[in-house]
C-alpha cells in the first residue's frame, strides 16, 4: 500500500513580510470544507459493506438440498466518482473530486446440513474476497487541534484480503410453496483486511457489520419464470481509527428473469434492479460532514447459465451490469459481476 503524502496541519511558514502561505493555505481550506459541508456525503468512503447485486437471484438462495456443499466464486467491478465539491470522509481525510476503481474476487463456500429445524433446512457459509483498489482526487488532514491542513491532489492505491462475510445460519424453507425458496439468514462483515488511518485507499473498512436478511426465490419448473427478492438491514458498528460510525441502512435487491433451455442447460435473461437507503445518519467525531443520509438507486440487465452435470451436481454461471442511475450522498458508478459456482 502507498501512502498519501499530504502535509500536516498548520506545518507552514511564511517566507517573506508580504505573503502568508499559512494563512493563504488555512484560507483554502476552510473555504474547500465549506463547500464540502453544502454537498457532504453520508457513509464513510462512500459505500458499505453492502455491495448491490450481491444477493439477488436464485443463485444466491437457500441451497435446498441437505448435505450439499456449493463452492462460489464472485468477480465485481466498480468504478465510480464524486464530483469536486462533493465531500466525501474517507481513511480520517476530507476529500471532493473522486475517482475511484475496485476489483475484488471473492471465494465462497456453502454448506447445508443433512438435518431438519423449525421444519426447514440449515446452512452456513464464508466468503473472502481479494481486493485491489485505486483512488485519487483532492484530500485535506485535518489536524489534532481540528484545524484544516492544506488541499492536495493525490492518489493511492492497495491490494490484498479484504473484509470477510460469515453467514452463521441460513434458516430455509423450499415446502411452503412449489417452486419457492425461502430463507432467513444473518450476515457478519468481519474487518479482516488492512486499514491505515490517512490513506485513501484501503481494502478493509475497519469495522463490522451485522446484516439479518430475507431471501425469497421463486423459479417456475413449468414456465421459467424467476422472481428473486433479498432485503436486509445492516448495522455498522465505530470505526476506532476514525472514530466514525456509518448509519443503519435498508437495502434491496430483486431480479426478475425468464429461463429457457438452451446448451444443455438453463439460459435465464432479466433485469436486476436494487435499492439502498441510509435510515440513520453517521454519527462520531469523525463524521465533520455531518449526519446525512446516503440513498442509490439502480438496474441492469442479468444473464445467466445452470447446466445439470450429474444426478446431484450443477454447474452455475450469471454476469449482470448494475449502473447507479439515482444517487444521494455516495459515490456514483457501475456495478459488473461476474458469478461461477458449483454445487455438489
Amino acid at each position: 500500500m502507498r501512502s498519501v503524502n499530504l502535509p500536516k496541519a498548520g506545518t507552514n511558514k511564511p517566507h517573506n513580510p508580504n505573503t502568508n502561505p499559512l494563512k493563504n493555505n488555512i484560507l483554502i481550506s476552510v473555504a474547500f470544507s465549506l463547500a464540502l459541508a453544502a454537498t457532504s456525503r453520508a457513509e464513510e468512503g462512500g459505500s458499505a459493506h453492502y455491495m448491490p447485486g450481491s444477493m439477488a437471484s436464485f443463485i444466491d438462495a437457500f441451497p435446498g438440498n441437505p448435505g450439499s456443499f456449493t463452492a462460489m466464486d464472485f468477480f465485481t467491478y466498480y468504478d465510480a466518482s464524486a464530483a469536486i465539491g462533493q465531500g466525501l470522509p474517507l481513511g480520517g481525510l476530507l476529500t471532493s473530486g473522486l475517482d475511484a476503481t475496485v476489483y475484488a474476487n471473492t471465494v465462497a463456500g456453502f454448506y447445508q446440513a443433512p438435518w431438519e429445524v423449525l421444519g426447514g433446512g440449515l446452512a452456513f457459509g464464508i466468503a473472502v474476497p481479494y481486493v485491489w483498489i485505486e483512488v485519487e482526487g483532492q484530500a485535506q488532514r485535518i489536524g489534532p487541534d481540528g484545524v484544516p491542513g492544506p488541499v492536495v491532489s493525490a492518489r493511492d492505491t492497495a491490494n490484498g484480503i479484504g473484509d470477510m462475510t460469515i453467514i452463521p445460519f441460513m434458516l430455509g424453507w423450499t415446502n411452503i410453496l412449489p417452486d419457492l425458496k425461502l430463507d432467513s439468514r444473518l450476515s457478519v462483515f468481519a474487518p479482516t483486511g488492512d486499514y491505515d488511518q490517512g490513506h485513501l485507499a484501503n481494502v478493509g473498512k475497519n469495522y463490522w457489520t451485522f446484516e439479518p436478511g430475507i431471501m425469497a426465490s421463486w423459479l417456475s419448473s413449468k414456465i421459467g419464470t424467476e422472481v428473486s427478492l433479498y432485503t436486509g438491514v445492516d448495522f455498522n458498528t465505530r470505526n476506532d481509527a476514525t472514530d466514525y460510525t456509518s448509519g443503519t441502512s435498508l437495502h434491496l435487491d430483486a431480479t426478475v428473469a425468464q429461463h429457457l433451455p438452451l446448451f444443455g442447460g438453463f439460459v435465464g435473461l432479466g433485469a436486476n434492479g436494487f435499492y439502498y437507503k441510509q435510515l440513520t445518519g453517521d454519527s462520531g467525531s469523525g463524521a465533520r460532514l455531518g449526519g446525512l443520509e446516503g440513498m442509490t438507486v439502480g438496474v441492469g440487465p442479468v444473464l445467466s447459465y445452470v447446466r445439470p452435470l450429474r444426478k446431484t451436481s450443477l454447474l452455475l454461471a450469471e454476469v449482470k451490469w448494475l449502473p447507479e442511475l439515482d444517487v444521494e450522498k455516495r459515490m456514483q458508478g457501475d456495478f459488473v459481476w461476474f458469478k461461477l459456482g458449483m454445487m455438489f
